[in-house]
């Protein structure tokens, strides 16, 4: 029994309209009837849980969020089978990170049970919009938790509120992807907000992301804000190297990089595809030695919104400032034929053609 109330919209969608946005989702383009919601008090702890009509919010000027950037979220899908069923992937470790972004953050923490609640809850309510398998297509849920007391004044927000919304989508990368080590920008910090996945962090990238672009890139290859040696991970998705040896290698999570779901599954898989998973530092120039000699065959990255995304190479800057940028493509600039089977074997699991004997998928 779900603890959250459901206020069900009397102006529900047509379904005419729900397939026409079903047939071209795109990404974050269109957004299903109901959300999810709940408050958060010191006296009353999280309450006001509803499931009610997708509407705008109303808040005060002078929310917290918009002064102090109080704010944290999560992604994760919901995926439609052949049989009609729906199905979530790992919503339990979104919970928990979720959680342990709050903490970062100063926030008040979600039960994880509440969150998990609140997504399945709302997914049920709105499963005619989660699309067909074909295309690779999905529901994208973000669940969210934003300052919402009333202030001014630099200390954390006695007030908060949790929103789930959803949205209907495509591929996030549907092509495999250059990625730009940035020599300007860095992403965390040693004791930052690295490994919590809150808006500040990505407000942050953008800049480098149009960098990469100048230089032909799709996305940033992060380094290090210490030393700008040690790889960490992309502007939106963690990295990982294949070995010609059968390592599938990423860097150690650390405290400044995101511990992505799909990469703790990639992680896992493995071993099923002849390779040893290893977490460890590995540094720029061993990547670019081990990519020129071909030591390094294949680079991948990974998200909940990307899936797996082939990285067909490296670009980074010249020794001197009138130099050309140095390209390291990987091995023939194709994807690779490790990734793409971990990335169909990932997908089956996701989408049930596949057994799941690590109790991933838990059915709406």
């Amino acid at each position: 029994m779900s603890q959250f109330e459901l206020d069900p919209t009397a102006t529900s969608t047509p379904p005419e309209e729900i397939a026409r946005a079903l047939a071209d989702p795109g990404f974050g383009r269109y957004f299903t009837d109901h959300m999810a919601s709940a408050t958060y008090t010191p006296d009353a702890g999280w309450h006001r849980l509803v499931i009610e009509q997708t509407k705008p919010f109303e808040m005060h000027p002078s929310a917290g969020v918009l002064h102090y950037g109080q704010e944290i979220f999560e992604g994760l899908k919901a995926y439609r089978r052949a049989d009609d069923s729906v199905w979530l992937f790992r919503p339990r470790k979104n919970a928990v990170r979720f959680a342990a972004s709050a903490e970062r953050l100063s926030m008040a923490p979600l039960p994880p049970d509440l969150f998990v609640d609140a997504v399945t809850s709302l997914v049920d309510l709105d499963r005619a919009w989660v699309p067909a398998p074909a295309k690779e297509q999905s529901l994208y849920i973000r669940p969210f938790e934003i300052a919402s007391e009333t202030f001014l004044g630099v200390r954390e927000s006695h007030e908060y509120k949790f929103t789930v919304i959803a949205s209907p989508v495509g591929p996030y990368y549907p092509d495999p992807v250059w990625l730009w080590a940035t020599p300007t920008f860095t992403r965390a910090a040693s004791g930052g907000t690295g490994a919590a996945k809150c808006g500040g962090n990505y407000a942050a990238s953008l800049i480098a992301a149009g960098e990469a672009k100048q230089h032909a890139c799709d996305q940033v290859l992060w380094l290090d804000g210490a030393e700008h040696r040690w790889v960490e991970e992309c502007g939106t998705m963690n990295i990982l190297f294949i070995t010609r040896d059968g390592e599938l290698i990423t860097p150690d999570l650390r405290g400044t990089i995101l511990d992505g779901v799909t990469r703790d599954s990639l992680l896992k898989l493995a071993p099923h595809h002849g390779l040893r998973p290893v977490e460890r530092q590995i540094g720029i120039h061993e990547v670019a030695t081990r990519i020129a000699s071909g030591e390094i065959c294949e680079v991948l990255a990974c998200g909940t919104a990307a899936v797996v995304v082939p990285v067909l190479g490296i670009r980074r800057p010249g020794a001197t400032l009138d130099a050309h940028d140095i390209t390291l493509p990987v091995a023939d600039a194709t994807p690779g034929p490790k990734t793409m089977a971990m990335r169909g074997h990932l997908l089956d699991i996701q989408y049930g053609r596949a057994d799941d004997p690590f109790g991933w998928t838990v059915r709406v």
